[in-house]
């Protein structure tokens, strides 16, 4: 009878794990249609970064593209290319930039998902700004079907081209050269 509970207990186990990385990992697609992407102009937004620093929807008029990468603690995939990001972000072409944003955390006094957002970013050497979710950016996250997904929106927060659900940073460096020529 132990075994029995064991070997269930085993599967539950396996299958939960399934779940989970399925949840957070949809196939890697691109569209112009999907989720939040049918909204044109990224949201308003005032919120803080990971270390506390104010950041608003200004932060796009800094460059000509951001991409914007929406992430979660959670999510294998999202932490597996996350030292990829950090790289690409100190080798990206002076007229672009990368953005994530930490979707898990609830609010700027969540410090136990922003420690730990921390935590990764650190250990991945991914020292580019992420911010903490507002309101205006959780509504329109609530169109956002998987993690990671990334977006890019251009100098006067609009969103531009393709969605792409999944980890795919060459997918994302492909369309960063087009959008920016």
């Amino acid at each position: 009878m132990q075994k029995f509970f064991k070997l269930t207990s085993m599967v539950v186990l396996v299958l939960a794990m399934l779940l989970l990385s399925a949840g957070c990992l949809a196939e890697n697609t691109t569209s112009s249609t999907q989720g939040a992407a049918k909204q044109n102009k990224f949201p308003n937004f005032k919120t803080v970064d990971l270390a506390g620093n104010v950041v608003t929807q200004e932060v796009f008029k800094k460059k000509k593209v951001t991409v914007v990468n929406i992430w979660g603690t959670f999510c294998p995939p999202c932490i597996g290319e996350m030292p990829e990001l950090g790289d690409w972000a100190r080798s990206m072409p002076a007229d672009a930039q990368i953005i994530g944003i930490v979707c898990d955390v609830r609010d700027k006094n969540d410090k136990e998902t922003i420690k730990e957002a921390e935590k990764i970013t650190a250990n991945a050497n991914a020292k580019f700004v992420n911010i903490v979710p507002d309101e205006g950016i959780m509504s329109y996250l609530d169109g956002v079907d998987a993690v990671p997904t990334t977006i890019f929106v251009d100098s006067d927060g609009n969103i531009i081209g393709e969605t792409v659900v999944g980890a795919d940073v060459a997918k994302y460096k492909e369309l960063l050269k087009r959008y920016l020529k």
